[in-house]
């Protein structure tokens, strides 16, 4: 039921970002969704990809620092309201929520959002208690 994005660490400067897109284009690696936020002379940057494991070969190949991290890829209804619904059966639950970042699916029916979660497997069964729908990595790799 877990997703897993790619996370690289970059140094906070000129080019850096180009760098990585460029390198993932040439190997042909289709990045799904991201999220890019910056610290002081360093930014994280989260990936889903529609090749995990290749995408971090070639990463780590070109000296990138790139890990996986588990998250959760949950079915937004996308209208109003819709991401409510999904934070509050967490919030309910207790569930502390550490980021998480969201894009359209390619028929635009409904919004994907990720989370990455500190107790992920608890967050698991109050979404599932309460029909909501969590996307396996799979099925996001290739939306």
């Amino acid at each position: 039921m877990y997703t897993k994005q790619v996370s690289i660490f970059l140094e906070n400067k000129k080019g850096r970002l180009a760098e990585v897109t460029k390198l993932l284009a040439e190997e042909g690696i289709n990045i799904r969704a991201l999220s890019l936020g910056d610290m002081a002379d360093f930014g994280v940057l989260r990936l889903i990809v529609n090749k995990r494991e290749r995408c971090l070969r070639v990463l780590k190949a070109h000296d990138l620092a790139a890990q996986e991290t588990e998250v959760i890829a949950v079915e937004v209804d996308d209208r109003p309201g819709g991401l409510h619904r999904v934070v509050e059966v967490l919030d309910r639950a207790g569930i502390n929520i550490e980021y998480m970042y969201a894009f359209l699916e390619k028929n635009g029916a409904n919004a994907i959002v990720v989370f990455k979660i500190d107790d992920a497997a608890r967050a698991v069964e109050a979404l599932k208690e309460n029909g909501i729908t969590i996307l396996p990595e799979d099925m996001i790799q290739n939306l």
